[in-house]
């Protein structure tokens, strides 16, 4: 699925968007990518010289691919309900690899556990197959 799916799912926006494409999705798994791009206004101050892509953001791609999931999940409650997903936790996140300009990002999110208004969900981010990032985390459906 296209960078337009990605849009219509969830209102984030460059320069914070951090999935270009839906490779996968089911109800309870998503697969996405994200390309990275060489000239990042980031790399100009994380380890110049040196350009590593922050772990944060690596987590932000995550957590972007999670919501794109919740969102086809969580519709109804958002539209009838005026709910949005906000993040609540954030646990045993784990930094493997460096991610460094022109990587590709390949991101996998699943839903462990769910409740009618909270979701508990576990990711990964991979770059040529190999664990980059690692993290499980909640998200719940609140008054916007």
């Amino acid at each position: 699925m296209s960078l337009e799916d990605v849009k219509a799912a969830i209102p984030h926006r460059d320069p914070f968007l951090w999935v270009d494409e839906i490779v996968e999705q089911s109800e309870d798994r998503i697969r996405t990518r994200k390309v990275i791009a060489e000239d990042l206004d980031v790399f100009r101050g994380h380890y110049p010289g040196q350009p590593i892509l922050p772990g944060v953001l690596i987590c932000e791609a995550i957590f972007q691919t999670g919501a794109i999931l919740l969102s086809a999940r969580a519709r109804e409650a958002v539209e009838s309900e005026g709910l949005v997903p906000v993040m609540t936790r954030i646990k045993d996140t784990r930094f493997k690899r460096m991610v460094r300009p022109g990587d590709t990002l390949e991101i996998e999110v699943e839903i462990e556990d769910s409740l009618p208004k909270l979701f508990h969900l576990k990711g990964k981010a991979k770059v040529s197959g190999k664990l980059a990032v690692s993290c499980s985390f909640a998200c719940a459906l609140s008054q916007g």
